[in-house]
């Protein structure tokens, strides 16, 4: 089996934001969630719940990102720093 990227999705205070997802990603969030759902043997009913650990995994491993961070003085805030 493959191993997806994103692990459990914890419960959390969210922040309401409101987007427009093109129809062809959301029809592949909801394949992602699907295949991680078998993955972890849990079903993620809703698959824009994946959308914020996927932005925080992303920003996580960007290395220029980090650079670009590291070289303007900014730190990680301590939550995205214990994804890791």
């Amino acid at each position: 089996m493959t191993k997806l990227k994103l692990g459990p999705i914890i419960d959390d205070k969210p922040v309401k934001v409101t987007i427009e997802l093109p129809a062809q990603l959301h029809r592949d969030l909801a394949a992602y969630a699907a295949a991680l759902g078998r993955e972890q043997g849990q079903t993620i009913g809703d698959p824009t719940k994946l959308i914020v650990p996927m932005l925080e995994r992303f920003i996580a491993t960007d290395r220029g990102f980090a650079r670009a961070r590291r070289d303007s003085g900014q730190h990680a805030p301590r939550a995205a720093a214990q994804g890791e």
